[in-house]
């Protein structure tokens, strides 16, 4: 049995099918940006429930994350899911953020902590901001109501900065609390950890929606480098045989080899739906989704 976790441009959704999701992140450059719309309008025909995109922590990206989620709903015709972050903005700020996503018509939110500039090791709130995601989405609550669908963040192998799992779920707890429709997880590469993640969540009575998050693997060095900022590790034969790879195209068809694999088990398993983080591309997002028509239909 689905509960409604997120809205459409008109009215609260409910699927009785899992709902596939894209994330995207801000461009940098305006070439970024067309390229960004394109890789929209090319996976537009999978259909996606809804496609988030992230929101930088400062400067131009931060400011235009309305006016690109705003061009997803109306340009390319797919339901958008704004992030919204508590690094470098006060209450007011974000209250002002929060009335022009409702403004645009953006329905949907991603609310997390968000990371510490660069450079910095402890997040700080800066005066009059919020220090944690709970407080950030009992703010979006209080003062917005039901106007918004809300997410959060899931960590199947623990927030890096959490003292234990336990804590960490404690943590999802108190967002749940304060207000969160679903979860998306972070990504993952073995499923058991995301089964342990969400059996543990239940025990503790969490029974929002997790929504698993999948990446595949198309640059070795760079999902090193997200595994050392999130904390995600990679299972040993995996690893091998991406070291192993000669080429490019040998490591894309090994990452989307896997994260078929991956999806096709979640989903016998009855998951809500899969949420896919794209890089801004089409390529192995597309071939995952082909690879699934089979388990769809």
């Amino acid at each position: 049995m689905w509960v409604r976790w997120f809205v459409d441009s008109s009215t609260l959704l409910q699927s009785a099918r899992p709902v596939f999701s894209f994330e995207f992140f801000p461009p940098k450059t305006p070439q970024g940006e067309v390229a960004l719309f394109r890789t929209l309008h090319e996976l537009k025909p999978l259909e996606p429930g809804f496609v988030s995109i992230t929101y930088g922590a400062g400067g131009s990206e931060r400011s235009k994350t309305a006016e690109w989620a705003a061009r997803i709903q109306n340009e390319v015709g797919l339901v958008a899911m704004a992030h919204l972050t508590c690094v470098g903005s006060t209450r007011e700020e974000l209250r002002a953020i929060l009335q022009e996503y409702a403004r645009v018509g953006v329905q949907n939110i991603m609310a997390v902590r968000g990371d510490p500039p660069k450079g910095v090791r402890a997040f700080q709130p800066v005066a009059g901001g919020f220090r944690y995601a709970s407080e950030l989405i009992a703010f979006i609550r209080a003062e917005f109501g039901g106007t918004f669908a809300v997410a959060g963040g899931g960590y199947p192998e623990g927030h890096p900065e959490a003292a234990s799992l336990e804590a960490d779920l404690q943590n999802l707890q108190r967002k749940v609390d304060a207000g969160l429709d679903f979860v998306v997880t972070q990504l993952f590469f073995n499923n058991a950890l995301y089964f342990g993640f969400v059996e543990r969540a239940r025990r503790m009575g969490i029974t929002v929606p997790i929504v698993p998050g999948l990446m595949p693997i198309t640059d070795l060095a760079q999902i090193r480098r997200f595994m050392d900022m999130c904390g995600a590790s990679i299972p040993g034969p995996l690893l091998s045989r991406l070291e192993k790879a000669q080429t490019p195209e040998e490591v894309l068809e090994i990452g989307v080899e896997h994260t078929t694999r991956q999806a096709q088990e979640l989903l016998a398993a009855g998951v809500p739906g899969i949420h896919l983080y794209t890089l801004n591309k089409s390529p192995a997002t597309r071939r995952v989704m082909q690879n699934l028509q089979t388990v769809l239909r």
